[in-house]
């Protein structure tokens, strides 16, 4: 199913609403919000938001659970023409501070099991914002209360795909998040790019019901969803992932299609007393987030019997620019170890260090050129220009192309760790490891991980005379990090290794536990 001539948020959910108003858009938990419902009640918090002075260009945080509630906010963000900030929800209050104050928001929808996170966030700020709270369980979630004053009535707003819609916040090699800044066609580009070759890759049909599996608040999980949303299907919210929760789901909700991180689908067929007719609905599984261990997919494609498709992107490309189509998933085919190739339209070149154009099977800096690229990091031109040179996108990822085009991903040029999808950047760890009394230094570096794909590990130089255990960083880390981001292994050393100019060689670090790995991601 493909409707062109729908390129905005607002647009979408506006024509769903009139052409099907009464298909279920979302359901979670036992409650379910038609096309109709959506539309109308969306209008009624985008008319309360331009009244609260959310009006176009203000930022708006939502920090909860993925829910009905949570895209009830985006569409009337839409709307308002304010742009949404989603926050990860497993953010320290330290970390959600950095959000509030880079964003300037003035307005944050919370669930009320983040509300303590967010007052402890606000409280040092010259203006803390005004927290709304949100409750999932409620068939209004508190926004309804918030907004009932306002009309339902539709809302005028301008059709511009240009127009920023998200802010989401991802870390860089400095450990301060930046704020990339996403407009309405970073959600429509590869849907276009697909309906304009004819390719079926990632496709919608009639009757088509998709599992929410990866969080909104992840570039990933808000880009899946939308898919959905565009296509005028139901879709099934999963609130906070477990495997037995995503397999039940999958069971009577009798879902289509999904989208999940390698992880998540390894703890899935690992479930207890699951067996395969629980995935008998299912036509295609997208993955993506992180690579995908031979075996695992191996297994997926025998039990669950279905297509499949991987998904390569990062934030600032507006989620995916690279897919394995289905028909390149063959056991022990070629390709099975292929990020993919480009979507028509979209463009890959493989750079050296110079800058310079490798031709294929050299192994140089990732570059893609992609019409869903970001707008920009929010307030900081000069990185803006470091990433996005010239239409390309730099991805900090290090691969190379095959004869045909198809993208191998070999390491990443910019210490990046993965664990089951989520970034991790080692500065921002080790930053916090730093303010241990007992720590002169830190290194992070990521590790294999057979479930995880990757777990963190830090090496730690002590103070002379000094002592910390293992178990006393972590409780010291507990607060200040994200649980994600907390190393799962230390190892103390003397001195960390640098280079001439003084720069810790993480790299150095990091080889010797990939040795025996033919790439040097998980």
């Amino acid at each position: 199913m493909y409707y062109g001539e729908l390129q905005t948020l607002d647009a979408t959910v506006a024509f769903h609403a009139r052409n099907r108003p009464d298909q279920v858009a979302i359901r979670c938990e036992d409650r379910e919000v038609t096309y109709a419902q959506l539309h109308r009640g969306s209008n009624r918090i985008a008319r309360a938001l331009r009244a609260a002075g959310a009006g176009p260009g203000a930022r708006v945080v939502y920090l909860g659970r993925d829910s009905e509630h949570y895209y009830r906010l985006l569409f009337a963000c839409a709307k308002a023409e304010t742009v949404l900030v989603p926050v990860n929800w497993r953010l320290t209050a330290g970390e959600t501070e950095h959000v509030l104050r880079d964003s300037g928001a003035h307005l944050v929808f919370a669930e009320r099991d983040f509300l303590t996170v967010v007052k402890e966030a606000g409280k040092d700020l010259a203006a803390p914002p005004e927290v709304i709270a949100v409750t999932a369980s409620d068939p209004d979630g508190g926004l309804d209360d918030w907004a009932r004053d306002a009309s339902a009535e539709d809302i005028d707003g301008t059709a511009d795909p240009d127009r920023p819609i998200v802010q989401m916040y991802t870390s860089g090699t400095t450990g301060l998040p930046k704020g990339v800044v996403l407009a309405h066609r970073s959600f429509y580009a590869v849907r276009d790019a697909l309906a304009g070759a004819d390719l079926d890759w990632i496709d919608w049909r009639e009757g088509d019901v998709s599992l929410l599996g990866v969080p909104g608040f992840h570039i990933g999980g808000l880009w899946w969803a939308l898919q959905g949303f565009h296509a005028g299907i139901t879709n099934v919210a999963l609130r906070t992932f477990t495997s037995a929760d995503a397999v039940r789901l999958v069971r009577e909700h009798r879902v289509t299609t999904m989208c999940v991180v390698p992880a998540m689908l390894q703890m899935m067929l690992a479930e207890r007393a699951v067996t395969d007719a629980d995935f008998a609905s299912v036509r295609k599984v997208v993955y993506g987030g992180s690579p995908i261990g031979e075996r695992l997919l191996a297994e997926a494609i025998e039990r669950i019997g279905c297509e499949f498709a991987q998904i390569y992107g990062l934030t600032e490309s507006g989620n995916t620019a690279v897919c394995l189509p289905p028909s390149e998933h063959v056991a022990g085919g070629p390709r099975m170890t292929a990020a993919g190739r480009p979507y028509p339209g979209f463009a890959l070149m493989i750079k050296d260090d110079a800058g310079n154009p490798l031709p294929a099977r050299e192994i140089g800096e990732v570059w893609i050129r992609t019409p869903g690229h970001l707008l920009e990091y929010w307030g900081q031109p000069e990185a803006t220009a470091e990433t996005l040179v010239d239409g390309w996108l730099r991805t900090g990822d290090a691969g190379y192309l095959d004869e045909e085009g198809f993208l191998f991903i070999c390491d990443r040029i910019k210490d990046t760790i993965i664990v089951a999808g989520e970034n991790v950047y080692p500065a921002e760890v080790e930053n916090a490891l730093g303010k241990h009394p007992a720590v002169t230094e830190a290194a992070v570096v990521g590790v294999p991980d057979e479930r995880w794909g990757e777990a963190v590990h830090a090496f730690v130089v002590l103070a002379p005379g000094a002592e910390a255990s293992a178990r006393e960083l972590t409780v010291f880390l507990s607060g200040r990090l994200a649980g994600f981001k907390t190393p799962t292994s230390y190892e103390y050393v003397d001195r960390l290794p640098r280079n001439a100019s003084g720069k810790i060689l993480r790299r150095q670090l990091r080889d010797s536990f990939w040795q025996d790995a033919a790439r040097k991601v998980n």
